[in-house]
């Protein structure tokens, strides 16, 4: 019975050496937790309460030395990434990824066959990453990141993380405007003349559903007023991948809920917001869905 505590440990070392190794390679790691997802914020960093790190789209002042704020605590530095303030969430870790914007490259996330089949048609041959059901393809240069592109496709540059999977093959190009225009073309907002939604009259989310949550609704109705405020805010641009975020946020917030939490109420907020400023409703709708179920596995 005191086997699992040796293999635990020689994990959580194995995790850290592949993150000094990406570093001394001039790549950003960070940890990640169950769920293959960042470690959340420390007390002090809690809804962002901090201002958030000076890198950040929303430049803060924020110097935790803990591994807070997801991909913008990736660093090349060895005495932070082996420092005791790290070193619970290396104990903890189920693997390691890494910040492709802080290493200038930009990883194409494809994540099944026909997306696969389609970067073959359409991208020029990189360096590549199998991954569990697709592959990475990684480009030189940076970019704006993005979700759901197109179908099974994610863009991840700045402000992103990928999982690091291994070393792969092939050897890596500039980035093509052919990777460039698909933000573009997903990201344009139309006319507002031209926007037509299905999206029904405000849904609200009801505490008489939500008999799992063990949030009040005060917490949650104002983390998703001020999610919605950020969707809106992007008028011009972006506002379908903010919508991914906040819906990521949100469903990151139930992730310890026994459930049932009634995110499609708060899902379908999300949706209208981006749809009001001009997001199609069938990316928004896709956007919101996978960033929803991207925590919990589930949109209860």
């Amino acid at each position: 019975m005191t086997q699992p505590v040796p293999i635990r440990r020689e994990r959580q070392g194995e995790h850290l050496r592949t993150a000094l190794s990406l570093a001394a390679r001039g790549i950003p790691p960070l940890p990640l937790r169950a769920g293959k997802r960042p470690f959340g914020n420390c007390t002090a960093c809690a809804e962002n309460t901090c201002g958030g790190r000076p890198h950040m789209k929303a430049a803060g002042p924020c110097r935790c030395p803990k591994p807070c704020h997801g991909w913008a605590a990736a660093t090349t530095d060895p005495r932070v990434l082996t420092s005791p303030a790290w070193a619970e969430a290396w104990q903890q870790a189920v693997t390691v990824a890494y910040h492709p914007g802080g290493a200038q490259m930009t990883v194409v996330d494809l994540d099944n066959a026909d997306a696969v089949a389609w970067a073959h048609e359409h991208l020029p041959a990189t360096h590549t990453v199998q991954t569990a059901r697709g592959e990475h393809w990684i480009y030189r240069g940076t970019m704006q990141s993005a979700n759901a592109v197109r179908p099974g496709v994610d863009l991840k540059s700045r402000m992103a993380y990928a999982r690091w999977i291994g070393p792969g093959t092939g050897t890596m190009t500039s980035l093509p405007p052919a990777v460039r225009t698909l933000v573009a073309r997903e990201e344009t907002t139309p006319s507002r003349g031209g926007v037509v939604s299905s999206v029904p009259e405000r849904a609200t989310w009801d505490r008489t559903v939500a008999t799992g949550c063990r949030h009040t609704e005060r917490f949650v109705l104002t983390g998703l007023e001020r999610g919605l405020a950020m969707v809106r805010g992007h008028k011009d641009s972006g506002a379908g991948s903010q919508a991914f975020g906040v819906a990521q946020f949100v469903a990151a917030q139930h992730a310890e809920c026994p459930g049932p939490c009634n995110l499609d109420a708060l899902g379908r907020q999300i949706v209208e917001a981006a749809v009001s400023v001009g997001v199609p409703e069938p990316y928004a709708q896709r956007a919101v869905t996978r960033g929803l179920r991207g925590s919990t596995g589930r949109a209860a």
